[in-house]
């Protein structure tokens, strides 16, 4: 079949694509971390959903707070003559569903209405996974003079990748030979492949002061109030010291945000004698995750010796940024070129402040790519993927693996 015919036969495919992604969903796939039973019934689903493949290799790796716990991974892969893989990268985890009552619909009952699918992971990363099933669906195996197909459907992105990409890369799944794309971030109509992303460091501050009845507060320290006054010269100093901006990056500061939080006292009338908040922080490239662990300790100290309540700072988890991957690779170029054939408009390369697989892979010195089309509802209460936008992707992905793959894409030969 040509690309013509791939294309029109993805297109054909709306009413499967929705039920796929429907049967999908029903399924939970959350981190025993956050309380699920990790990925394995997921992957019971999709290992159904994969035919034609000259190899399916399923690697499922024991969680460390329960061995029977499986973290699962899927590689599937259509054997092509050259060396090398045209990697889709997409991940089977989902984060919790949040406050139920904030859902229209069963977060964990796919539900397509009006073009769009509703339930949890459905555009996070739901919406890679099906519409990499449904690129390959359609390429014949046997036929790929270029480089090989694979599609890498992996666990526990959603925490800290360490039984997904992050085992995979350390046991050898993957080769220098390979070419890596990450659709877990999006842009509206695909307008931007994100090439790099900021390092990231997650900070907890606990703070313990002495509880007593508020009408007595100078008897106590209200570890709340310190608390409170310790974020707003935290985000301040955070901001003075590094502002930097990078142009690449969207947005292009570093960013400092409050996010998680203690609860106080149950009572209107005590003062709290214990809090914690934590900061989810991103910083551009230009500094290192360490300085600004340092600042926090330092600011940390002036507020023990100004407050007399004993504060602590810990760091939950870091990211440091893999590098940019090259806008001057065939790999790239190919990418731009499948994207513009699809869409009609040329995708400029930004960098973003969100973390994804790819950057496991830059730090391991591959180029990278991240790109979708986006809408923006991930980690919400009533997430969707918009079919369009699935089509969209699976078309662009087919039109990628039929130049590289199936033609040997060296610039000339564009479809």
């Amino acid at each position: 079949m040509d690309l013509r015919g791939i294309l029109d036969s993805i297109d054909g495919s709306r009413e499967d694509i929705a039920k796929m992604m429907c049967e999908m969903v029903s399924i939970p796939s959350i981190s025993p971390a956050a309380g699920g039973n990790g990925e394995a019934e997921r992957a019971d689903f999709l290992m159904t959903c994969l035919d034609g493949f000259d190899s399916i290799e399923r690697v499922d790796v024991p969680d460390k707070s329960d061995s029977k716990i499986l973290r699962s991974n899927i590689l599937a892969r259509k054997n092509g003559k050259d060396k090398g893989t045209v990697w889709i990268i997409a991940h089977i985890d989902t984060v919790p569903a949040g406050n139920l009552d904030d859902w229209k619909t069963d977060p964990f009952k796919g539900v397509y209405r009006d073009g769009r699918v509703y339930g949890r992971g459905t555009e996070d990363n739901g919406q890679s996974v099906i519409s990499s099933i449904f690129a390959t669906k359609f390429i014949e195996k046997g036929k790929l003079e270029g480089k090989s197909i694979g599609i890498a459907l992996v666990a526990d992105e959603e925490m800290a990748s360490e039984y997904g990409v992050v085992y995979l890369i350390d046991h050898g799944y993957f080769s220098a030979d390979d070419i890596f794309l990450v659709p877990d971030w999006g842009s509206p109509e695909g307008r931007y492949i994100e090439v790099n992303e900021k390092s990231l460091i997650w900070l907890q501050f606990e703070v313990t002061g002495r509880s007593v009845h508020a009408s007595t507060p100078d008897k106590g320290v209200n570890a709340f109030k310190v608390g409170t006054a310790l974020i707003t010269d935290l985000v301040n100093t955070f901001n003075k010291k590094f502002g930097y901006e990078d142009p690449l990056f969207m947005p292009p500061r570093s960013s400092f945000e409050p996010t998680k939080a203690s609860a106080t006292v149950l009572n209107v009338n005590t003062i709290p004698g214990s809090w914690s908040f934590c900061m989810d922080i991103r910083v551009v490239p230009k500094y290192n995750v360490d300085e600004v662990y340092e600042v926090a300790k330092e600011v940390v100290a002036k507020h023990i010796k100004s407050t007399n309540a004993y504060i602590e700072v810990r760091e939950i988890q870091r990211h440091i940024s893999g590098g940019p991957s090259s806008q001057e690779s065939d790999t790239y170029k190919a990418l731009c070129s499948a994207v513009e054939s699809v869409t009609r408009h040329r995708p400029k390369a930004v960098a973003v402040g969100g973390a994804t697989c790819a950057n496991f892979f830059r730090l391991k010195g591959y180029d990278a790519y991240v790109w979708e089309c986006g809408g923006g509802t991930l980690h919400g209460p009533n997430e969707y993927v918009e079919l369009d936008n699935l089509i969209t992707d699976a078309k662009v992905f087919a039109t990628l693996f039929y130049n590289i793959c199936v033609n040997r894409w060296n610039g000339d030969n564009v479809n």
